[in-house]
């Protein structure tokens, strides 16, 4: 199995990392930053969790993103595989969504780490 690194990321902050594949979560899915009970909290929130992984769809994209990565991890030159998704703030999907991908990709044998470059900042005033 291939190493893969995850990296979520705010649009808001600074361009997308580097990536294999970039997953852009914010026009498809709803954005705990509209709730005012859930916009100052994080993906380190249950709320917040809760809020992204049962928006519909979700669990579809991030089986789509793990077959994704097993595809790059097949082919033929060895290497990690990284991973970007974002989302506008950076503190609500995209490190949810990180966080669910990586759990898929661990359990089929990858080892992973994920970074959360934007999760710590300033919530955005939009």
């Amino acid at each position: 199995m291939a190493a893969v690194e995850i990296v979520s990321f705010g649009y808001l902050h600074d361009a997308p990392p580097v990536a294999h594949l970039t997953i852009d979560l914010r026009h498809h899915f709803r954005d705990p930053h509209v709730s005012p009970e859930l916009r100052y909290m994080t993906a380190d929130d249950e709320p917040v969790r809760a809020a992204v992984l049962g928006t519909p769809s979700i669990a579809a994209l991030v089986d789509a993103t793990a077959t994704a990565v097993a595809a790059f991890a097949s082919g033929p030159s060895a290497g990690t595989v990284t991973v970007a998704d974002g989302c506008a703030g950076g503190r609500h999907r995209a490190p949810t969504f990180a966080r669910a991908l990586a759990d898929q990709l661990t359990a089929a044998g990858h080892t992973v780490t994920v970074h959360h470059r934007d999760m710590g900042k300033d919530v955005v005033q939009r």
